[in-house]
């Protein structure tokens, strides 16, 4: 009896395309961590690596459930560096920011799986299921775009004296209002880098929302499938042409039923041949009531 094949969970091109990415950035938020900053700085920082544990715990599951036997994934597929790659850095857990590095693990597992392709066949794969690149995408350059901006808006604000950004969460604040195009105003960036962000992250929010209503136009209104069947047509009624009731003595003979007309053509001579049986029956009606009328002219006599 032959042993069954390893079942492991297929992604798509965009997904996997989207964990690399972030793969990556988690790695150099990795690096920002070991530069010398100040600590509101490292704090925020340590944030958004946490948000992306829990991203990299996701897809840890989905993977986990989807291999049969689930030993194929965490141990031939190195699964198991997946998950130390992606323990979230709590605080009172000592070195697990060293877990980190086992991410290089899953950056070459994707690198692989996306470097077995031939060129055209991703650019085809692309032009098929653009939605999901975009929407993939869309959410990937928020997150980035937020982190970043955040990051370098409290970096630059916080050692200046008037400025009013000086916490993580008045960094966060600050730029989901600035990309969502909001601006309440109620902080604000005062140093030239600062505005120089900000001017950044302003023309990147108008076209992250714009790609986000994009895609949510998309969702709603679905085009149409090339492989629908197109829908049948009602057959065309068939013409019955009423005739009258024969005569008994009626020496024409009729067929029992007519065929649906086919053409044109066969149509005008099935209605001439009974108008011409119709003609016959009634000349034969009229010589039987003239002869009657014979008969009971010369009986009264």
């Amino acid at each position: 009896m032959t042993a069954q094949a390893p079942v492991l969970r297929r992604h798509g091109n965009a997904y996997n395309i989207f964990i690399l990415v972030l793969t990556i950035y988690s790695l150099a938020l990795m690096v920002l961590l070991i530069i010398p900053l100040d600590p509101e700085t490292h704090a925020l920082i340590n944030l958004y690596d946490n948000a992306i544990c829990i991203i990299f715990l996701i897809d840890f599951g989905f993977n986990l459930t989807g291999a049969k036997p689930k030993r194929a994934y965490f141990i031939k597929q190195r699964g198991w560096l997946d998950l130390l790659g992606s323990i979230p850095s709590l605080g009172f857990i000592p070195f697990t920011a060293l877990f980190r590095l086992a991410r290089l693990s899953r950056l070459g597992r994707i690198t692989r799986l996306l470097g077995g392709q031939a060129g055209k066949d991703l650019v085809l794969d692309v032009l098929r299921n653009r939605s999901q690149y975009a929407t993939f995408i869309t959410i990937l350059l928020a997150g980035m775009v937020l982190s970043i901006a955040s990051i370098l808006i409290l970096q630059e604000e916080s050692r200046s004296a008037g400025a009013n950004i000086q916490t993580g969460g008045e960094a966060i604040w600050w730029g989901i209002v600035t990309i969502t195009t909001v601006g309440y105003g109620d902080y604000y960036p005062v140093t030239t880098l600062g505005r120089i962000t900000a001017v950044f992250v302003m023309f990147a929010g108008i076209g992250i929302i714009g790609a986000l209503a994009s895609i949510l136009a998309s969702l709603l209104v679905a085009p149409p499938t090339p492989d629908e069947p197109a829908p049948e047509k009602a057959p065309a009624p068939e013409v019955q042409v009423a005739t009258a009731p024969k005569v008994a003595s009626d020496p024409v003979p009729h067929a029992a039923s007519v065929p649906p007309p086919q053409t044109a053509t066969t149509t005008t001579g099935t209605i001439a041949e009974e108008l011409a049986g119709l003609r016959a029956e009634m000349a034969g009606q009229r010589a039987e009531i003239a002869a009657l009328r014979a008969s009971l002219g010369g009986g009264g006599s």
